[in-house]
């Protein structure tokens, strides 16, 4: 209770200082909100999928319906001039991060409950915290290697190592969200250098062409309704990429960031509705644990650029 109310205090305190870096505060809320929301209806529908089909074919079948959204965003971004690049390297290193997490996502959520995935992969900001030390130089203190700690101790509530065979799939969204700190430090960093058209277009194409690579090997024959719901997640996901690019144009990551966690909520509504699935009690404190560890390192960030600011160093 303690530290829930230091908590709110300090989120209350500093608002004006998270929101100073934020040229549009409400809008980076709102495309973080929806995004999230978006997201969570497209894990459903891949959820649906993955009993009839393979992740590569997924893939590829959703990607051809990606290209309407993304043929609007180009044209309404001025064209083919909006795609132009200083950096193909890292488009592509971005491409293939995030590649590979759609991959093991899509592996995951045909063994696991739909909560399970998503709450498995939160453990993204765990990854970017001890990803800071060893790749970006920065220091992080005993502090914040706790919060990470504990973090991955929910993780472990939720995956259960030692059970079910079912249980194991756990680590494909774990590996996925480890990709996607990795695809989230290199958004950070691109997002003011590129377009969100550019960022979203080329991923795009990488994971599509991807797939297709995969069809020689194996291929399921789709009847129409089933088109319909790979043309529907592509239509979603290419909807919540964008937003999710938009999110940190507009804003700072701790604004949105706590905005972020309210996918578990959306995908145990729908894990519910869809599958009757009811979360377990350790997938429910192991989420607990591992959202209230995502805000600590959140609080804990925004110590650190205070104290960098006035030359201190952060524990």
């Amino acid at each position: 209770i303690a530290y829930f109310t230091d908590l709110k205090s300090t989120v209350l305190s500093s608002s004006a200082d998270i929101t100073k870096g934020s040229s549009a505060p409400f809008k980076a809320i709102t495309c973080m909100f929806l995004g999230t929301a978006i997201l969570a209806l497209n894990d459903a529908v891949l959820k649906w999928l993955t009993s009839d089909y393979n992740a590569g074919q997924i893939m590829f079948c959703r990607g051809i319906f990606i290209s309407l959204p993304l043929s609007l965003l180009i044209w309404r971004s001025g064209g083919f001039s909006a795609l132009k690049t200083e950096n193909p390297k890292a488009h592509f290193l971005r491409a293939l991060l995030v590649i590979t997490g759609t991959f093991l996502f899509i592996s995951g959520l045909k063994y696991l409950p739909l909560t399970d995935a998503v709450a498995i992969a939160f453990a993204g900001p765990l990854f970017i915290t001890a990803l800071a030390q060893p790749l970006l130089r920065e220091k992080v203190g005993w502090r914040r290697w706790s919060a990470v700690l504990t973090g991955f101790l929910g993780i472990l509530l939720i995956v259960r190592p030692g059970g079910s065979v079912m249980q194991w799939a756990a680590l494909l969204p774990l590996a996925a969200s480890f990709t996607g700190a990795l695809r989230d430090i290199l958004t950070r960093h691109l997002s003011g250098q590129e377009s969100s058209v550019a960022l979203l277009f080329y991923t795009s194409i990488g994971v599509t062409a991807t797939g297709l690579a995969s069809l020689p090997f194996t291929w399921t024959s789709v009847p129409i309704f089933d088109w319909l719901l790979f043309s529907l997640s592509g239509l979603l996901i290419g909807s919540a990429h964008f937003l999710m690019i938009e999110t940190f144009r507009y804003g700072e990551a701790a604004l949105v960031a706590p905005f972020k966690y309210s996918d578990i909520i959306w995908a145990g509504i729908l894990g519910y509705l869809i599958w009757g699935h009811i979360p377990e009690l350790p997938t429910i404190v192991g989420s607990g644990i591992v959202i209230i560890a995502g805000f600590y390192l959140l609080k804990r960030e925004r110590v650190k650029n205070k104290r960098i600011k006035s030359g201190l160093r952060l524990q």
